[in-house]
């Protein structure tokens, strides 16, 4: 019996696998984010986004390849229901790469890896478990706990 391979699923939790790459190993007395940070940040990002990108033009292709016109109302509508999913799926994914374009720009800007909030670094293992993020832990704890206040 074979075993059913499933798809890997993009997530900032296994980009780094999907990179090929392994955890950065910090060397003794290493500045924070210095060139190869940089760049192992970069090819995360950049690999991040192809393979994002890459599940966009899929969806949209199988959307065009298996579109039909069903004359059952209720087999139509299973098919639309299944494609509006998809394309939430994929605007979500757009998105995504939106933030990911904008890490890269900080990126090349040298301007990454600090908190936007306090200025503090943010990390090298909170930054691999998320790469686009750009708030410390202490920020984005209180952000989300102002928000909580905000929303009820």
């Amino acid at each position: 019996m074979k075993k059913k391979k499933n798809k890997k699923q993009t997530s900032s939790l296994n980009v780094l696998a999907i990179a090929g790459l392994k955890p950065y190993q910090k060397k003794n007395n290493e500045q924070y984010m210095n060139e190869d940070q940089m760049l192992h940040f970069d090819k995360i990002l950049q690999t991040w986004k192809n393979q994002l990108q890459k599940e966009i033009d899929h969806t949209l292709f199988y959307m065009q390849d298996k579109a039909t016109n069903f004359p059952d109302p209720i087999d139509r509508a299973t098919q639309e229901e299944e494609f509006s999913l998809d394309l939430r799926n994929r605007d979500r994914s757009r998105k995504l790469i939106k933030k990911i374009e904008k890490t890269l720009k900080k990126i090349q800007e040298k301007n990454f890896g600090y908190c936007d909030s306090c200025g503090i670094e943010i990390g090298i293992r909170r930054l691999e478990a998320r790469p686009t993020a750009n708030l410390c832990i202490d920020c984005k704890t209180l952000a989300e706990i102002r928000e909580k206040q905000m929303t009820g």
